[in-house]
């Protein structure tokens, strides 16, 4: 008896935005998935540059699928990403795809020397090849002879690919920009997994004054929050440079919190003292199952990226919450998520641009009518929805006329 097709996938590391979706793919679209990835460092711990902090993630990022590590951490691999090596992928490949010979295989990035191993691998193999990441334009300034060298090799890439599942606006003006056709592409949204989280309007009744007290806001005052790596590439100093710029009864009206680690936390602190001062408070690393209080507490979310915010998934987990969000043009969620009724979007650098946002902004903030536009509009964003397009991508390339009962609908982009 022919056994059933599997998915296989190769990753560098167990990721908290990516496990969700493939335990999906298994538990509730019934596809056998099996990821090989190249170390656990991200399940034992380990020391994040950018927040300059230790953790490991307090969610199962291995549960509902089989995993396989090429190295652990533990036992002397690689323990963070920059150090992920492609050692013993080709032998790995070569045993599950004996045992699984029409397996279709998903890969997930092509940047780094784990991918291109990856794809060196596969490159002869016969095997269906899916491709989904965050591919975009718009994150990085790049001189003309590197676009060009590097739209050269994307196009080849994609062409040996099946099937390319997008993620949002940026993604699919990427793709079809590298040739990729309409019946080639499949949306597959970017997500948040919210188990952790506890995101309706009782919890914000349960959470919102309780955290206030705690951190001694008052009920009338305004929050503004940013959630991330406290790091120049995020600008979380620009968010209090251009509370200085608003009017003085709104700007003392204002409180910023941090949440997160990183190198400019103490030039924050210092920044919030300096004329005109801005009330702050500094939260420090938070893991996901305890930030839903601070949502609750917040009234507008800040993320003022100034380069290499190829999405920005905190405006997912913000918007779930029903807070609306301030990004800049460079975050990538921008366009999928970012409406009149959900947010603005400011230009990147501009702490005047940043300041005008935060402005139209404050009128709306505490309106329930906000909160429901905000998850009405990050509702088709979810961890079932991207697992859809990849099982659509699946089937498509084993059975077509499935593929068009399963395919999840496109958003409304105006295309």
């Amino acid at each position: 008896m022919r056994s059933q097709p599997k998915l296989l996938i190769i990753e560098t590391h167990p990721v908290q935005y990516h496990a969700p979706v493939y335990s999906a793919l298994e538990q509730r679209f019934g596809i056998p998935v099996t990821v090989i990835y190249g170390s656990d460092f991200s399940v034992a711990g380990y020391q994040d540059k950018e927040f300059k902090t230790f953790f490991a993630w307090d969610t199962d990022l291995l549960a509902g699928y089989e995993a396989v590590f090429l190295s652990r951490a533990g036992q002397g691999g690689a323990a963070s990403w920059e150090n992920i090596t492609a050692g013993g992928l080709g032998k790995t490949l070569d045993g599950i795809l004996h045992r699984s010979k029409d397996a279709v295989v998903l890969l997930p990035g092509y940047s780094g020397a784990f991918y291109r191993s990856a794809w060196y691998h596969l490159w002869k193999r016969k095997n269906a090849l899916l491709f989904r990441a965050e591919t975009t334009d718009h994150a990085r300034a790049r001189s003309r002879l590197k676009s060009w060298l590097r739209d050269r090799a994307l196009e080849r890439l994609y062409a040996r690919c099946a099937k390319v599942l997008y993620i949002g606006r940026h993604s699919y003006d990427h793709l079809t920009r590298l040739g990729c056709s309409p019946g080639k592409l499949i949306f597959s949204p970017y997500c948040v997994d919210t188990a952790p989280f506890e995101c309706d309007e009782d919890a914000r009744g349960r959470w919102r004054s309780r955290t206030r007290q705690e951190l001694g806001i008052a009920e009338e005052d305004v929050v503004l929050l940013f959630s991330g790596k406290l790091s120049p590439r995020k600008a979380p100093d620009l968010i209090l440079e251009a509370v200085k710029l608003l009017p003085e009864n709104q700007r003392r009206s204002c409180w910023v919190l941090f949440m997160g680690e990183g190198e400019l936390r103490d030039q924050l602190q210092a920044i919030s003292q300096t004329g005109p001062p801005v009330r702050v408070r500094i939260l420090g690393f938070q893991k996901q199952k305890n930030l839903s209080p601070y949502f609750h507490a917040s009234d507008l979310f800040l993320l003022p990226s100034l380069h290499s915010e190829t999405w920005g998934l905190v405006v997912n987990e913000a918007l779930h919450h029903g807070v609306p969000c301030v990004v800049s043009e460079a975050v990538g969620a921008a366009p999928d998520l970012i409406h009149a009724s959900t947010g603005a979007v400011c230009l990147a650098g501009s702490r005047e641009s940043l300041a005008d946002a935060i402005g139209r902004m404050l009128p709306l903030v505490k309106l329930s009518s906000t909160r429901k536009a905000c998850r009405e509009a990050v509702a088709a964003y979810g961890i079932e929805d991207a697992a859809r397009g990849i099982a659509t991508a699946f089937h498509s390339v084993l059975d077509g006329c499935y593929a068009d009962r399963l395919a999840p609908a496109q958003p409304d982009w105006g295309i």
